[in-house]
């Protein structure tokens, strides 16, 4: 009986053997790149056949975000696989199944494709988002509407940010997020982005990151997340290519002109790029009209004030990058980047009171004439090692120094018919300089610990000295003499240690990620003259950050985040300085400021194909410390100052969808919709309301390989603590048109609001005690032509993988800085 057991078992195994290996599986893997920049190319179409039978497949796939690819295959034999991906040509790679259990192909290149089509070059869409769990890119360089665009036009259409008709940018919904250029910071460029990017031609960059999600490796500064412009392809190259290209770039339009250049050469393991740019843009008859009632009183005072000027905008900016790969395992980076920004505005205004002391009425007329001038000088040097026994292993050694002078003046001059006995219109003058000065160490350290896990940790230094001396001047029998008691001079010190840790994990179709970030902030600040009390500040912040993702298919994935982000209040929030220079009001500083805590929670859906691709994140923002403006009145005279005042809350949900209709034409649309809850237990104030914005895109290729691009815009009101800024209606499209093999670009672009000669922005105020209402209209419509010419061989710059990004205070010169600066009363 034992015996006939045996032979039975011996049967069964025997027929098993070859059923097993039959049913064998073998994993297919591998990643598509561009074969010149090395980035992966994602949402290729896979298509897998025998060699005998080419025309049926027998697996189909795409690549996702990262361009990865894995198939599991039944049987053995010799097959090929293809790569198609729009304005990509066609690769193919065969291989033969022996019944590995796994064939990795590494790395596949895909080159660009031009079709010929009777003489004419159609150049199918390529995809212009690429979507992330905790970021996505926007292609910049490969949306037509960047060859005559600002770079404030381009952020209108990327997802999760939002421009207002004020060009004020928001991000996920808050105001406080954080800007730096290939992954450096620059001062001038974060403490007003706005201005910046009205005066910065969209065509200078390749790529708009939103880091929704920043990781423990990343500042804590910024709720709403980080915006990282990419100037150069920062990707590995071979070191043996050698060449050159440049582009030339120019720009005229009824409010500027502009011109820039970009020139990038490899000799050897030599790699050089230069970036340069100028822009001059002049605004004409804007005007601003408000309305101001002082309530809470017997007699209510009641303020109109007009304002009308014109204003011009001047911007050089240049950068240059080297990088020299020592070896296959080190690589060194410097850079060296200038940016200038000057703007000049004359402005003429009308003033009229009535009520309480000022009886039947009172009124002055007057002029502000103002100069600023600032620059931005930064320098940095990376090192980067791998070590041989494992790639992944990798230390980085980062230094930045950079510095930011500013000079300004103000002349404010009145006049008036009337007697005065009210207030002090006495002409005065203001001459400023500011200057920050920056030194940051960092160490980063990324190493695998196990298969699919890996742990980051670092280091980083900030040595922050501000300095800052404001004379005031008042017109005494027409002389202009020194006032020390309104002059300001004091240098505030700001020095930052942080420390972090970061562990990631991808198995399988899961991946997560889960970090935590110290920060030790200490601030002194010394008053040298004026009304100012030194203070110092000494505190701690601990942020963690956590995300979880889940690959359904190579089509979709989603994911859920967590993250706490700080803002650190600045010095124009901190000091107590009181700025005097308008009749009517006063403004002045808080040191009793603690940096504000923010909590997100995002649950992320991404789904996308070669012709579909669409993003929804639903989003949850809690602040129970929001620094706020608020304003109040005192002996008659508007008090402005801040407090950690607010609770704030805001539940919103973001939607982007990409539809690649055809070859020729793309539909594309970019919204969102928020329910935002505010309160101040201080002030006895609340508010509340739903915003939301849209905007609707369309490209299509013509005949004559002629380029068409239409936007429409449009946005409700968006709400503050004390009451709301009303929303605005545009549309802005272009015609393009490429020659020589695409080297020749030629574009026609032009911005437009729906109604009226000007778009109008209403604001509405309330506090306790006054009620304010105003009307800004600006002269938005704008007709440009743009040219640019590429010549060489198109090469990429080697970059180190890490490297320096200061993205830690929030101060309130931030968004529209240039405007606000215009009003006097």
């Amino acid at each position: 009986m034992k015996r006939n057991i045996f032979l039975l078992t011996i049967c069964l195994f025997t027929w098993a053997i070859p059923t097993t290996i039959h049913a064998q599986k073998t994993v297919l893997r591998g990643v598509l790149v561009d074969s010149l920049s090395h980035e992966a190319e994602p949402y290729a179409t896979i298509r897998v056949t025998a060699k005998k039978k080419p025309e049926t497949p027998i697996a189909m796939a795409i690549t996702d975000m990262q361009g990865r690819f894995q198939q599991e295959l039944n049987g053995k034999g010799e097959y090929d696989i293809q790569f198609s991906s729009v304005g990509k040509a066609n690769v193919t790679v065969p291989f033969t199944l022996k019944g590995e259990a796994v064939i990795d192909l590494g790395e596949i290149y895909i080159k660009d494709d031009v079709l010929q089509l009777q003489g004419v070059e159609i150049i199918a869409q390529k995809p212009l988002v690429k979507m992330e769990v905790d970021k996505m890119s926007y292609s910049v360089a490969d949306d037509i509407d960047s060859k005559s665009n600002t770079i404030l036009d381009m952020l209108r259409k990327v997802p999760m940010v939002t421009v207002d008709g004020n060009d004020n940018i928001t991000v996920n919904g808050s105001s406080s997020f954080k800007v730096y250029l290939d992954g450096k910071p620059n001062v001038m460029m974060s403490s007003n982005p706005a201005e910046i990017f009205k005066n910065m031609p969209a065509a200078s960059i390749k790529n708009i990151e939103v880091i929704t999600n920043p990781g423990a490796r990343y500042d804590a500064e910024g709720v709403g997340g980080v915006l990282n412009l990419i100037t150069e392809k920062t990707q590995a190259t071979n070191s043996q290519m050698s060449g050159y290209n440049a582009t030339l770039r120019g720009m005229a339009s009824n409010k500027g002109v502009g011109g820039g250049f970009y020139f990038n050469t490899q000799q050897g393991k030599l790699s050089l790029s230069v970036n340069g740019n100028l822009m001059h843009r002049k605004m004409k008859d804007m005007e601003v009209r408000t309305s101001r009632e002082q309530t809470g009183t017997s007699d209510n005072i009641m303020m109109s004030y007009a304002q009308t000027g014109d204003t011009d905008f001047n911007m050089k900016m240049g950068n240059v990058n080297l990088g020299y790969e020592i070896d296959s395992l080190r690589l060194l980076t410097a850079s060296f980047g200038l940016m200038g920004f000057s703007n000049g505005s004359d402005f003429q205004s009308q003033t009229h009171m009535t009520g309480g002391i000022y009886g039947n009425g009172f009124g002055y007329s007057g002029r502000n004439d103002s100069d600023n001038d600032r620059t931005s000088i930064n320098g940095s040097i990376d090192y980067q090692r791998t070590f041989a026994g494992n790639k992944d292993r990798m230390l980085t050694l980062s230094y930045l120094i950079s510095t930011s002078p500013n000079n300004s003046d103000s002349y404010n001059l009145y006049d008036t018919n009337e007697e005065n006995s009210f207030l002090n219109l006495v002409d005065r003058y203001t001459d400023a300089y500011r200057n920050t000065v920056e030194n940051t160490f960092q160490i980063d350290y990324t190493t695998p610990i196990g298969k699919g896990q890996t742990l980051d940790v670092g280091a980083k230094y900030i040595l922050r000295n501000n300095s800052s001396d404001s004379k005031y001047y008042t017109d005494i029998d027409g002389q202009y003499e020194y006032d020390p008691q309104s002059s300001l001079k004091y240098n505030h010190s700001n020095d930052i240690l942080a420390g972090y840790m970061e562990y990631s994990l991808k198995q399988a179709q899961w991946n997560a990620k889960a970090g935590l970030r110290y920060e030790h902030t200490w601030q002194d600040v010394t008053y040298k003259s004026g009304q100012g009390t030194d203070f110092k500040l000494d505190y701690n912040n601990l942020v963690p950050s956590a995300n979880i993702g889940y690959t359904i298919d190579q089509k979709q994935n989603i994911g859920l985040t967590y993250n706490m982000r700080i803002s650190r209040p600045g010095i124009g929030l901190l000091s107590p300085y009181i700025d005097n220079s308008d009749p009517t009001a006063i403004s002045y500083g808080n040191t009793n400021l603690e940096p504000e805590k923010a909590h997100n929670i995002s649950l992320v859906y991404n789904r996308f194909t070669h012709k579909w691709m669409m993003n929804i994140t639903l989003r949850q923002s809690i602040c129970n410390n929001a620094i706020e403006g608020y304003s109040f009145y005192q002996d008659d005279i508007l008090n402005s100052t801040y407090g950690n005042i607010v609770k704030n809350s805001q539940s919103r949900l973001t939607a982007y969808m990409n539809w690649n209709a055809s070859p020729k034409t793309r539909f594309t649309l970019n919204g969102g919709g928020s329910y935002t809850n505010i309160k101040s237990d201080q002030l006895e104030l609340k508010n509340s309301g739903w915003q939301a914005n849209l905007m609707l895109g369309y490209q299509q290729t013509l005949p004559w390989n002629i380029r068409l691009s239409m936007n429409l815009m449009t946005s409700s009101k968006s709400y503050n603590l004390q009451g709301w800024s009303s929303g605005f209606n545009a549309m802005m499209g272009s015609l393009s048109r490429a020659f020589l093999q695409e080297r020749l670009s030629v574009s026609l672009s032009g911005m437009t609001n729906l109604s009226g000669s000007g778009m109008e922005l209403k604001s509405y105020s309330k506090g306790n005690d006054f009620i304010s209402r105003s009307v800004t209209t600006l002269p938005i419509r704008n007709i440009s032509v743009s040219v640019s010419y590429t010549f060489g061989k198109k090469l990429t710059l080697k970059q180190t993988k890490r490297s320096i990004n200061n993205t830690d205070i929030k101060d309130n010169q931030s968004q529209s800085e240039g405007i606000g600066n215009m009003l006097v009363q």
